[in-house]
């Protein structure tokens, strides 16, 4: 099979596409024939800094479909079609490949839906949910209808998990403020189904954000929290959260602690790999049920337009997503 392998960190240029054999499924794994690699910001972080165990394949996220199972995994999986998450947590089997190995649990069935949307959907759409859930006013689960009572704030609404989070508060009937740098990603963030969206470059977002939610926002889902430390102070309500799964902007954040103790507000901090267990089953099978209802799409019309680049071009798919392109950057590694 044809792979991308790096065996040290640095740039993209240590990505290198090799011939290695098709592995085999231990107990409790499946073989998953790629179709689409979905590239995340995670990924070449891991490519710089995360020194590989002599090799590693890199890519998270993906779909294709299972070619083989494992010892005690059930045999009516061969042919499905799924989509797969963490593939290379703590494993060197990542989905930049033609064929990729995880424990069956990992492998998710897609139905009918898009690969391209299954390889949008793991770390976005997982650590959005976590985003989602984790605050005093959230519920642990998502469906429709559970964030009826809800105001959400998704800071940088044109991003993957903000966009994610946009498509998945809406799906649960939340109503969703999005800010956004420009005119064009407030058209993506809209595209998305954002309630409202507010340009910060242009309007005052406190003032704004009062306008719609007098009582202030349930949740912040944050992408630059020492940049927005100050506006989210001002904009929680009694009770809320502010749920950061980014540095953006800077490392540490300040946050004032008289004004947020009166409120009993939440900072949460989010990574999605290492949030509760139980966290991540429910938000695996809420984003599952998401995208089997047609509540997650992908596509410029979702606001997510797509960016295709060939197996043998990942380097390439992870200097974009470097260089921060808006939308998601898909590999495509087989016609699965």
């Amino acid at each position: 099979m044809k792979a991308i392998v790096y065996e040290r960190n640095g740039d993209p240029s240590v990505l290198n596409l090799v011939d290695r054999p098709v592995p085999e499924p231990g107990a409790g794994e499946v073989l998953v024939r790629m179709a689409v690699s979905g590239v995340n910001p995670t990924d070449w972080k891991s490519r710089r800094n995360a020194p590989p165990n002599g090799w590693q394949i890199p890519g998270q996220d993906g779909a294709g479909v299972v070619e083989a199972v494992g010892e005690g995994v059930d045999p009516d999986l061969i042919g499905e079609r799924v989509w797969v998450w963490e593939a290379a947590w703590q494993r060197p089997w990542g989905t930049t490949a033609e064929y990729t190995l995880v424990p069956v649990r990992q492998a998710v069935r897609l139905g009918a839906a898009p690969f391209e949307l299954g390889a949008a959907l793991g770390i976005p759409f997982l650590t959005a949910h976590r985003c989602l859930t984790a605050g005093e006013f959230m519920p642990e689960t998502l469906r429709a209808g559970a964030l009826a009572d809800h105001t959400v704030l998704v800071q940088g609404g044109a991003g993957a998990v903000g966009n994610a989070a946009i498509q998945l508060a809406r799906w649960a009937d939340a109503t969703v403020i999005a800010t956004v740098s420009s005119a064009e990603k407030a058209q993506l963030a809209a595209s998305a189904g954002a309630s409202f969206v507010i340009n910060y470059r242009e309007q005052d977002v406190v003032e704004e954000v009062h306008k719609i939610a007098p009582d202030g926002v349930h949740t912040i889902v944050e992408v630059s929290p020492a940049r927005n430390a100050s506006i989210d102070v001002q904009v929680l309500r009694h009770g809320g959260a502010v749920c950061m799964y980014a540095d953006n902007g800077g490392d540490e954040v300040t946050i004032p602690i008289r004004a947020m103790m009166a409120p009993n507000a939440r900072w949460q901090f989010v990574l999605v790999y290492t949030e509760p267990k139980g966290a991540k089953a429910q938000g695996v099978k809420d984003v599952a049920a998401a995208a089997s209802q047609g509540g997650i799409r992908v596509g410029a019309d979702a606001g997510l337009p797509l960016h295709y680049h060939p197996l043998a071009e990942a380097a390439a798919a992870h200097q974009a997503v470097e260089d921060s392109t808006v939308g998601k950057v898909l590999i495509t590694t087989s016609d699965a």
